[in-house]
């Protein structure tokens, strides 16, 4: 005999709990699956262990999705605010780090404690370490066959997440009962992930591994600012992850150091103070020492001192600085992806419930559909807010 339930959801991240917690709060009987040992492992290792929760500036401009407009409707019904809320109504100390991103003062797990707590206080049954096994539809709603036995649920929510990090338990599971139940699925890649360079490309960046400068990474009409990594396996820093998920292979990404500052200008100024002293003397009192030296060696000006460069001869080697183009091979994948590009095609779901729209009962929601959030807890509010939104429909 199977158990009887009015809701069975997989998967217990961020947007199943979040859906658990609605579904419970409403009344229905809910039982959350997961094949991992503990919930909400990839909210444990986020924000270096503080978990970037959410970001107060979230919208639908933050977000990838072959349907942009997908979006609007769960971010709407549940905004940053809502889930702050949440979060100080558990005493949970939180602070904002830079553009608008929000983490807990002490710990990742003081979030995973608190939506663990909604659960219990709203009846959710949670059952780890369970493989489910076969899924089928029924006349009242859906089998699933486990591990550890059957169970019947009047609406299904799927909230296994993506491909990214598959270590930590990552599957395609979502996809492949996309695939079963007839949904379209736009087609998956990583994203917020570094990006590697060819054997060439890393012999003449070696000597600069480890060096970190502010930069805007830019890739077609698409511009990020903020720090640039250069690793021993190629660029990495939270500009290089936002644009790797609009970069694709072959493109370029044109690197501006510096954005906000004139370095011809200062170059220029120090010129006048001190003629005598080499380019990349005076172009290491901005940028750091390594690739001060790196761009006076490309540019054939090493050691050459600033009275003996004119204004045109500056102007042309600060304009490499400003747009230094660079071709990467590739990424590092899944195993370092943040997060996936792509998944269940929205054309298939109904953006209000997030469910099938031709599988009643059926719901997809977080990282397995296709909305793709920038960097900074944007994917987070996405799992708050499409969970909340199926939570409330089933």
């Amino acid at each position: 005999m199977a158990e009887q339930y009015d809701v069975v959801i997989l998967g217990a991240g961020a947007a199943g709990m979040m859906a658990a917690i609605e579904a419970g709060k409403r009344g229905r009987r809910v039982l959350v699956l997961d094949h991992a040992k503990a919930p909400g492992e990839k909210i444990r290792i986020s924000g270096g262990g503080r978990c970037n929760f959410t970001n107060i500036h979230a919208g639908p401009k933050n977000f990838l999705s072959a349907n942009p407009h997908f979006c609007k409707s769960a971010l709407a019904r549940y905004t940053p605010q809502d889930f702050i809320a949440l979060v100080e109504r558990h005493n949970i100390a939180w602070h904002e780090k830079t553009l608008g991103q929000l983490f807990c003062d002490d710990s990742a797990k003081d979030i995973i404690r608190m939506l663990l707590s909604e659960m219990k206080d709203t009846g959710v049954v949670l059952r780890l370490g369970v493989q489910v096994q076969s899924i089928d539809k029924t006349f009242s709603g859906f089998r699933v066959a486990t591990s550890d036995g059957m169970i019947d649920g009047a609406n299904l929510i799927v909230a296994t997440g993506g491909k990214s990090i598959p270590k930590m338990g990552a599957t395609g599971f979502a996809y492949r009962l996309a695939e079963q139940f007839g949904l379209p699925l736009i087609e998956t890649r990583p994203a917020l992930v570094p990006l590697t360079l060819d054997p060439a490309q890393l012999e003449s960046l070696s000597a600069l591994a480890g060096v970190a400068v502010d930069a805007e990474a830019r890739s077609g009409k698409t511009a990020f600012e903020e720090a640039v990594l250069i690793t021993h396996r190629g660029l990495s820093g939270p500009a290089i992850l936002q644009i790797s998920s609009y970069w694709r292979e072959g493109g370029d990404i044109r690197l501006a150091l510096l954005p906000r500052v004139d370095i011809a200008s200062l170059l220029k100024g120090a010129r006048r103070e001190n003629g005598r002293q080499a380019l990349q003397t005076a172009l290491a009192e901005h940028l750091p020492k390594r690739l001060a030296q790196f761009f006076a060696e490309t540019a054939g000006l090493i050691n050459r001192s600033l009275a003996d460069l004119s204004d045109k001869v500056i102007d042309g080697f600060c304009s490499g600085i400003k747009d230094w183009a660079i071709t990467p091979a590739g990424s590092e994948g899944y195993r370092t992806a943040e997060v996936t590009l792509g998944g269940v095609d929205t054309r298939a779901l109904d953006s209000r419930s997030m469910q099938a729209r031709d599988v009643p009962g059926l719901y997809f929601i977080g990282e397995c559909v296709d909305v793709t959030g920038w960097l900074g807890g944007y994917n987070f509010q996405w799992a708050w807010a499409s969970g909340f939104s199926a939570g409330q429909a089933v």
